[in-house]
């Protein structure tokens, strides 16, 4: 460990890693650059945006058989959204970065890759690449703005500095090609993990949150509306765009101003069957529903989807077609697919069932990226029994969601008194039905109880019973919820 004086404040400046060449003064924000026996200051560092992120400098736990410590970060923007890069030091004294965008992690040590690479401009959104013999397919290539720092870092940055990446997927196989500072891109290999498998340490608490930069988490605040004044819910550090439910503006709530981008007036109002701010208590997570799109195919179809989070679990999706509910997550883990008719998760099969062009109708709410009315993306579903795979592809992003049916009365369940009488089809009447199958048994056994009364009614009560019982049961649930 390297201690020296902040060239500006005069304030300790710790260098934990000798791979670190610059840290940013805990104090005054300067920019301390390591050169040879030397420090330069190099100019204040932007405030990182204190986000919903438990994650701080500081945080240890173990990947790969190695401890680490978080000694470093980076916040980058781009034109949908943002995201942290965290720099690590393991236990060997080698660094690795983990990456955290919007509650889904990664984490990658750099490593040399045999043979020619791709020019940032080449690669393509979709398409497969071969490298450490494995096959990826490219999930994302974008630009990006670093828009504040933290702790140390491997290499100098500061606000403005550009990142030019290219990530690739293989299952849970992580694959990022960094162009920022060659046409030679430099490789970082890892996978897919959570907080939970990493066993980490020394999180933030919702408190720490809570008090730390004036900003809060874990729950929706008000706010006002910069162009109509009304007031909008959404979670600060965590929302990347509003869109007010009243004027229909698009909001940038990724800046410590925020900002009207633009009025879609003709944007049609929402009327869904949930409204922004409903709690459901799903797996024993309470969440928050804090952002509906609706969206239209090709064929105009039209369907609702409902954006949930809770600061611990993240997000999930709940999605209303004319058929029914679904419940869909992001997954971490991707399908094995060669652009085929087939995706393969684990030892089960996906058949392709669909492709078409979604389109976002309207949007009202919170989200963790950019949406507006016109967004487009291909869409590919495929389906194994009731569940179904989707893979929505962008010329910048690949994504893939997995997702389940879930029944009215499910849904009737998580949400309770939020959803009114009016909004879902009348629950299942269970003791209705229940007295069908009553008398039903007691039709089917009315000659032999006349024949043989003694040896037929213990038979007949028993079956009566076992229907009447748990139809009163199941009743009384779906009342006190």
């Amino acid at each position: 460990m390297q201690k020296v004086s902040c060239p500006s404040c005069g304030a300790p400046v710790e260098f934990k890693s000798h791979a670190s060449v610059m840290a940013v003064c805990g104090f005054c924000k300067t920019t301390v650059l390591k050169d040879a026996d030397k420090v330069k200051d190099m100019g204040r560092m932007s405030d990182v945006l204190e986000d919903y992120s438990p994650i701080q400098i500081g945080t240890s736990g173990t990947y790969g058989g190695q401890e680490f410590t978080v000694i470093g970060r980076i916040q980058l923007r781009y034109p949908a959204g943002m995201w942290n890069e965290w720099y690590v030091m393991r236990s060997d004294g080698s660094g690795a970065w983990l990456s955290d965008a919007s509650g889904q992690y990664t984490f990658t040590l750099e490593k040399k890759v045999g043979g020619s690479l791709p020019q940032f401009g080449e690669v393509r959104v979709g398409t497969l690449y071969k490298f450490f013999d494995r096959t990826f397919i490219a999930s994302d290539v974008r630009e990006a703005e670093c828009i504040g720092g933290q702790g140390e870092l491997p290499f100098k940055v500061g606000p403005g500095w550009q990142a030019r990446l290219a990530d690739l997927r293989c299952g849970r196989y992580f694959l990022t090609l960094d162009y920022s500072d060659s046409p030679q891109p430099t490789a970082y290999v890892g996978e897919s993990v959570t907080l939970a498998q990493m066993k980490c340490q020394l999180l933030r608490d919702d408190d720490t949150v809570r008090d730390s930069a004036g900003e809060l988490k874990a729950k929706v605040q008000p706010l006002s509306c910069p162009s109509c004044g009304s007031s909008v819910g959404y979670v600060p550090g965590l929302t990347r765009q509003i869109v007010c439910p009243s004027c229909r503006s698009q909001i940038d709530a990724s800046t410590n101003v925020l900002q009207v981008l633009d009025v879609a007036e003709r944007m049609e109002q929402l009327k869904t069957t949930l409204e922004l701010g409903a709690k459901a208590t799903i797996s024993g997570a309470q969440y928050e529903m804090i952002g509906a799109l609706r969206s239209k195919d090709d064929e105009g179809s039209v369907w609702t989807e409902y954006l949930m989070y809770n600061p611990r679990a993240g997000f999930l999706w709940l999605i209303e077609t004319d058929e029914g509910w679904q419940r869909g997550k992001v997954m971490d883990d991707w399908p094995k697919w060669n652009r085929g008719e087939t995706a393969v998760v684990g030892n089960q099969t996906y058949k392709k069932l669909y492709e078409y062009t979604s389109e976002v109708i309207s949007a009202a709410g919170a989200f963790n990226w950019k949406v507006q009315a016109g967004d487009k993306a291909r869409v590919i579903e495929f389906e194994s029994g009731k569940n179904r795979l989707a893979a929505e592809l962008t010329p910048e992003e690949l994504n893939w969601t997995w997702s389940t049916p879930v029944g009215a009365d499910q849904i009737r369940a998580w949400f309770g008194k939020e959803i009114k009488a009016d909004k879902l089809p009348p629950k299942t009447d269970i003791e209705k039905i229940a007295k069908y199958f009553l008398w039903g048994i007691i039709g089917f056994n009315a000659i032999p109880l006349l024949l043989e009364f003694d040896r037929t009614w213990l038979v007949t009560a028993f079956a009566a019973a076992a229907v009447w019982i748990p139809a009163k049961l199941i009743s009384w649930m779906q009342d006190k919820s």
